[in-house]
C-alpha cells in the first residue's frame, strides 16, 4: 500500500469514527450558533488527529504533507457532512495570505495556529456597494493617523463577518493615482470601536453573508501587510488563490455520488433512471469534468507548495464547476418532481438538491461573477485583447462615482 493510500484510509477511518458527533445526522436541526459550537470543536478535534493543514508547514501548526493528501482527504470529508463550512474561507485566503505576506510578524504563528484549531475565524473584506467585482474600485480609504491609519467605508458579502474574529482588508491609501496603485492591504480586528456588521438574508433562507461598516477605526502600522500603496498585488494574490478553494470540483454543491444514488432510486417510464442513457450521459458528462478541475487544482497547490503563484485557470475551475452545479441541481430536482419542492431552510447545499440549486446563483457571483472570470479567461489564458477601459492611467480622484 502507497503512503497516499495509507493516509486516505487512515483519514477514511478517522472520519467514519467521529461523523456520529460531528457528522451530517449530528447537525440535522441545529441552530447556526450550536451548530458552529459543534464545528469548532471539529476543528479541534481535527487538528488533534493531525488533519488539519495536511499541506501547511509544519513550523506553522501544518502536517507537512502534499496536496494529494489534502485532496484525498476533503474529498472523503465532504462525504460526510462535517460543519467545516464556517472556516472554509478562513484557512483557504486570509490565513494561507497572513502566512505569506506576515510571516515577518511577531503575532503572526500564534493567530495561524488558532484558526488551525477552530479557535479564532477570519474574513475576508474585499467587495463593497459601488465596486461590484471591479476590486480596484473599492471607496473604503485608509488614512494616516499619527503612528498608525484611520479607517472608514463599508463592504459587503463578507462571508461569516458576525463571526470573525479578524479580517484582511483593502482600502485606498491614496486617491490621487490610478485605482490600481493606490490600495494598501491591512489586517483588522472585527471586535474593534468603530466595526458594524449587518447579516444579511439571502434566498435561501441563511444570513451567512454580511455588510461591514467601519467608521474611524483605528490600525496600528504593524497592521499592514503590503507596502504603501501596492496593496493590489496582495489582493490580486489572494484572489487567485480564492479561484481554487472558494469551490471545489462539486461547485460546493452536492458529490457526485448523492446524485448516483438518486437516479438509482428515481424513475422515468417505471424504469431506474440510471439505466437511461440521458442520465448515464450527464453522469459521464460530470465526472469527467470533475476529474479535470480537480487535475487544475492539484496542478494549482504544487505551484503554491513550490513558491509559485497560481495561474489564471482558478477562474476556469470556478466558473465551470458551479455552473455544473447550477444543472446538476435542476436535473437532479426533475428527477424527483414534485416532492422535491418542499424547502428545507436549514438544509445543507452538499446534501440537499433544492437547496443547492437555490443558493447556486449566489456561488456564480461570491469570488468574482461570471462575467469577471469569462473576461480573465479570454485575456489571461486566450490571450484575447482587453476590453475598452476608459479609466485606465486615470487618478481615482478624478473618475466619476
Amino acid at each position: 500500500m502507497s503512503d497516499l493510500e495509507a493516509f486516505r484510509t487512515r483519514g477514511h477511518a478517522w472520519l467514519e469514527s467521529v461523523a456520529p458527533t460531528f457528522g451530517r445526522d449530528a447537525r440535522t436541526g441545529l441552530s447556526v450558533e450550536d451548530d458552529l459550537a459543534l464545528g469548532r470543536r471539529y476543528q479541534a478535534a481535527k487538528f488533534d488527529a493531525g488533519f488539519a493543514g495536511i499541506n501547511w508547514p509544519t513550523e506553522w501548526g501544518g502536517q507537512g504533507l502534499g496536496h494529494l493528501e489534502k485532496i484525498a482527504f476533503d474529498a472523503a470529508e465532504m462525504n460526510f457532512g462535517m460543519p467545516n463550512g464556517y472556516f472554509g474561507i478562513s484557512l483557504g485566503m486570509p490565513i494561507p495570505v497572513l502566512m505569506r505576506f506576515g510571516s515577518d510578524k511577531a503575532w503572526a504563528k500564534e493567530r495561524v495556529l488558532a484558526a488551525l484549531k477552530g479557535e479564532e475565524i477570519w474574513c475576508q473584506l474585499f467587495s463593497e456597494p459601488s465596486g461590484g467585482s471591479d476590486l480596484a474600485a473599492l471607496r473604503t480609504r485608509a488614512e494616516p493617523d499619527g503612528n498608525g491609519w484611520k479607517m472608514t467605508g463599508q463592504k459587503l458579502w463578507t462571508s461569516w463577518a458576525q463571526y470573525s474574529d479578524y479580517g484582511v482588508i483593502v482600502a485606498r491609501t491614496d486617491p490621487t493615482v490610478p485605482k490600481h496603485k493606490g490600495l494598501t492591504y491591512f489586517w483588522v480586528d472585527m471586535k474593534a470601536p468603530g466595526v458594524d456588521v449587518r447579516p444579511i438574508k439571502l434566498a435561501g433562507g441563511d444570513s451567512h453573508v454580511n455588510e461591514v461598516f467601519f467608521d474611524d477605526v483605528k490600525l496600528t502600522d504593524d497592521q499592514r501587510m503590503s507596502p504603501v500603496g501596492e496593496g493590489f498585488g496582495v489582493a490580486l494574490t489572494t484572489l487567485m488563490i480564492e479561484r481554487y478553494v472558494a469551490t471545489d470540483s462539486a461547485g460546493f454543491g452536492p458529490p457526485i455520488e448523492l446524485f448516483v444514488d438518486l437516479a438509482r432510486e428515481a424513475e422515468i417510464n417505471e424504469r431506474p433512471a440510471i439505466e437511461d442513457g440521458r442520465i448515464r450521459s450527464a453522469i459521464a458528462r460530470n465526472y469527467a469534468m470533475r476529474a479535470g478541475l480537480e487535475a487544475i487544482t492539484r496542478r494549482a497547490m504544487m505551484m503554491m507548495e513550490a513558491g509559485m503563484q497560481p495561474g489564471p485557470e482558478g477562474s476556469l475551475n470556478k466558473l465551470v464547476a458551479v455552473r455544473s452545479r447550477q444543472k446538476l441541481s435542476e436535473l437532479a430536482m426533475d428527477l424527483v418532481g414534485t416532492s422535491d419542492l418542499a424547502f428545507d431552510p436549514h438544509a445543507s447545499t452538499k446534501s440537499d438538491w433544492a437547496t443547492s440549486w437555490l443558493n447556486a446563483p449566489t456561488g456564480r457571483i461570491a469570488g468574482g461573477s461570471d462575467e469577471t472570470l469569462l473576461n480573465t479567461i479570454a485575456e489571461k489564458i486566450l490571450g484575447l485583447p482587453q476590453d475598452h477601459r476608459p479609466d485606465k492611467g486615470i487618478p481615482f480622484n478624478q473618475i466619476p462615482a
